[in-house]
């Protein structure tokens, strides 16, 4: 099972690298109104997916490749305008200049170069021009070495079972620059996904008490999640999340 739906499994319902904190600067930068037209790609538990109703934004439409996700998503965006549909980041079947904004979380990281530049484009596509959109990952600090980066890829590989590729700050800046998109702005938080402090702000005390105590109930899972969190925690010089958001230009 890969890493954040195991994770899901025992109780966590925010998986992304920066957590909600990161999420909301994510949101923020976007900033969706009553008037957008809002398209999320990979919306998972649909965490994000209530913030952004909160807005009540024109229309939102959600796009999933996993069939459980698209069922757990479809329950909270239920309504007129509101809809998550199955299909694949790269090829969403949405219409070209159909959107306003759109964004993506944990998402881009799992993917290999050449769909990572696909899945861009295809975000240019359905945005209008001067659309936004805005992206949470995983990213590598400045100044490691080649060799670093292979080995703390091949570690967060080896614990996730998900093939991650994370990129620097720059390499993710230049990802959209180079595929129309010019960069309004960047942040970045400390990859804590799995750290006491960082599970209570994302979880709240009662939710983190449930996940640990379902962690520590199940040794094969907790072999799992120490593992990650390893790979995580020790490579904190090395790693870090970022949220680059942007506006369509050409």
């Amino acid at each position: 099972m890969a890493g954040h739906w195991l994770l899901a499994r025992l109780g966590k319902r925010v998986l992304r690298p920066g957590g909600v904190e990161l999420t909301n600067r994510l949101l923020g930068s976007l900033r969706i109104t009553s008037t957008d037209d809002v398209v999320e790609l990979a919306p998972g538990l649909g965490a994000t997916t209530k913030l952004v109703l909160a807005n009540d934004p024109a229309s939102y439409r959600g796009v999933d490749r996993d069939p459980v996700a698209v069922d757990r998503v479809a329950h909270i965006v239920s309504g007129p305008n509101r809809s998550v549909v199955q299909g694949t980041a790269s090829d969403t079947g949405l219409e070209d200049e159909s959107a306003d904004v759109a964004f993506g979380e944990a998402y881009l990281t799992m993917q290999p170069s050449s769909q990572k530049e696909r899945i861009v484009n295809e975000l240019r596509r359905i945005l209008r021009p001067g659309g936004r959109m805005a992206l949470h990952e995983v990213s590598f600090r400045d100044g490691i070495s080649d060799a670093d980066r292979k080995q703390v890829t091949e570690e967060l590989r080896s614990s996730i079972k998900v093939h991650v590729s994370p990129l620097s700050d720059e390499e993710w800046c230049s990802l959209l620059t180079d595929n129309g998109f010019e960069v309004q702005a960047h942040e970045n938080a400390p990859l804590h996904l799995l750290e006491p402090k960082r599970l209570i702000a994302d979880e709240g005390i009662l939710g983190a008490a449930k996940f640990a105590a379902r962690v520590l109930s199940e040794k094969d899972a907790r072999k799992r999640v120490v593992a990650m969190r390893r790979a995580m925690s020790g490579n904190d010089d090395k790693l870090q999340a970022v949220m680059i958001s942007a506006v369509r230009v050409s």
